[in-house]
């Protein structure tokens, strides 16, 4: 069986630097995840470790919704998602979806089982489609009146609209070679399998802070570990079509957040060289370096960034393993 991941793309994702991640941990009774993106770095965690109490979040109504739905009802997950590619209809549900967006993340917050099967599997299946990122931003052009598409301004109509992903290759519920069970029912079966590696998992909706308090946080656990992957700051200067954020404050009230957290917390902030994180290492934090995977970072105008990703670590986290230290002293 594959390597379970994320039905759909995801800018930023932490899945290489997993093992790392979950050798600072350890078996932590609690993990959390406040911003949850893929969960790349949950999915990777050791199929070794024991049952435990396993907490994301994320502010983003579809990217909560989606992993809520494929929970609680991977089938119907499934069959709005696995549609041909298609221009019309990715416009027409980007459109639509855009209109939920309020409503869903409401019912979201406010219902912690709430999910919407058409509204993940539609969009699972147009972030697949999408070139880039702003899928489901809002922020382009095209909107609906009386049931129609149209464009908001005089320029840029028709080509100009955003054209979808046709080649072999494709990305989330469109890549090739995803049958992961016997019966070869591709996106169905993919889903299943996260579904049943959620059956533990608590999905939550909103602002990352409230998951990371002492009540949340489980504090009857004999360890708490806890992946911070905020926005990049404004400081980061990474690339701003794919990486901007409402809020290019948030990294910084995380890190102040890690200041102030309990000793014992088994933390790791995923940051950028040069947004202010190096604050951490004078009071004990570790700071190790990753390369991340290529894509956007191999752009020109990106030079070297994708060397620039840094994990800090706190106190409590366990040691590397002397071994694999000498190792990358040799090389």
């Amino acid at each position: 069986m594959n390597a379970l991941r994320a039905p759909f793309p995801w800018f930023g994702g932490k899945s290489r630097a997993a093992p790392l991640i979950w050798e600072r941990f350890g078996d932590v009774a609690s993990y959390c995840e406040p911003f949850a993106g893929s969960l790349a770095v949950l999915l990777g965690r050791p199929a070794t470790h024991l049952a435990a109490t396993e907490t994301t979040n994320d502010k983003d109504g579809f990217v909560a919704n989606a992993w809520r739905a494929i929970l609680h009802d991977p089938d119907a997950t499934a069959h709005s998602a696995d549609w041909p590619v298609n221009e019309t209809d990715l416009h027409a549900r980007h459109a639509w979806l855009v209109e939920q967006r309020a409503t869903l993340e409401v019912r979201l917050e406010g219902d912690p089982e709430y999910f919407d099967a058409r509204i993940a599997g539609w969009w699972l299946w147009g972030i697949a489609c999408w070139i880039g990122s702003g899928f489901c931003s809002g922020d382009g052009p095209w909107v609906r009146a009386d049931g129609n598409l149209v464009h908001l301004g005089d320029a840029g109509r028709g080509v100009h609209r955003q054209l979808v992903h046709l080649g072999n290759a494709g990305q989330g519920v469109h890549r090739q070679l995803v049958h992961l069970g016997d019966a070869g029912r591709g996106v169905r079966d993919w889903l299943a399998s996260l579904s049943e590696r959620l059956r533990r998992v608590r999905v939550c909706s909103g602002d990352w802070s409230r998951v990371v308090t002492p009540a949340a946080l489980q504090p009857s656990a004999s360890s708490h570990g806890i992946l911070l992957d905020p926005p990049y700051s404004a400081e980061a200067g990474r690339h701003a079509t794919i990486y901007a954020c409402e809020d290019q404050d948030v990294a910084h009230a995380v890190r102040a957040w890690c200041l102030a957290a309990p000793a014992a917390y088994r933390i790791a902030l995923c940051g950028y060289e040069g947004e202010g994180h190096e604050a951490l290492t004078d009071v004990g934090w570790s700071c190790e370096s990753w390369v991340a995977p290529g894509g956007m970072q191999r752009d020109k105008d990106l030079g070297g960034n994708r060397t620039r990703e840094r994990i800090w670590f706190s106190p409590a986290c366990m040691r590397r393993r002397q071994g694999e230290l000498f190792a990358e002293a040799a090389e």
